[in-house]
């Protein structure tokens, strides 16, 4: 017993002191935006390489928890460019990270970073993101959405997934949130770089169901490749 408490203790230590080294790496570079935090967080990261996978989810969880500025950024980076924390990731884990979320962009960093690569590597199952599309909370129906994109993304190792991608954006069709509205258009765009024959038979069948917004959008980018038309 006394044992599990001195471990305990100095692993509280430990993830203290690595946040303690953060704050004041920030305190020094004075970031103002998010190309200067990512500086100071691969910096960080680099010195956290050889670190345990705990330490590093810890540190993301106590980041999350406290959510000040850029702490969730800063804690979805951490992880993704740390393959055994990445890898150790599980649904639970997931859940404790995006808690709380509050606006598009804490949705589209937690989807974009960990729960779209973790999805697509069959660490989250498609059941578990179906139970966010389906969630009263707007941000974990934004989330289950944009977790598709990097399923798609080439730059996100995406190489295309029109089944999983598709069967999210059917779940959410009638909703008109627009955080949720925005997400599905943006679904739609990514998986249309690699199958645009299956984004078009889709908006065939759906038709008006699918909002204006993302009629439009979609169709301007299978058209044109672009989101919106050039301007003359």
């Amino acid at each position: 017993m006394e044992r599990a408490l001195e471990a305990m203790s100095v692993a509280t230590a430990l993830v203290a002191g690595t946040i303690a080294d953060l704050d004041a790496r920030l305190r020094a570079a004075r970031p103002g935006n998010v190309p200067s935090v990512r500086l100071v967080r691969r910096g960080l990261s680099r010195d956290l390489k050889s670190a345990p996978a705990e330490l590093i989810r810890a540190v993301a969880f106590a980041l999350t928890a406290r959510d000040s500025s850029y702490d969730r950024f800063i804690a979805a980076e951490l992880v993704a460019a740390h393959p055994a924390a990445m890898g150790s990731l599980d649904a639970d884990d997931l859940r404790r990270l995006g808690r709380g979320m509050d606006s598009w962009d804490d949705v589209d960093v937690f989807a974009c970073f960990l729960t779209g690569p973790a999805w697509r590597n069959r660490r989250l199952s498609d059941a578990e993101v179906r139970r966010w599309a389906r969630s009263h909370d707007r941000w974990w129906r934004r989330a289950a959405v944009v977790s598709t994109v990097p399923l798609n993304n080439r730059a996100r190792g995406g190489t295309g997934d029109p089944t999983r991608t598709l069967a999210m954006c059917r779940l959410v069709l009638a909703d008109r949130d627009p955080m949720v509205v925005k997400a599905l258009s943006w679904a739609l765009r990514e998986l249309a770089k690699h199958h645009p024959n299956d984004v078009r038979q889709f908006m065939r069948e759906h038709g008006s169901k699918v909002a204006a917004l993302v009629r439009r959008e979609v169709d301007n980018k299978l058209r044109t490749g672009r989101k919106a038309p050039a301007r003359a």
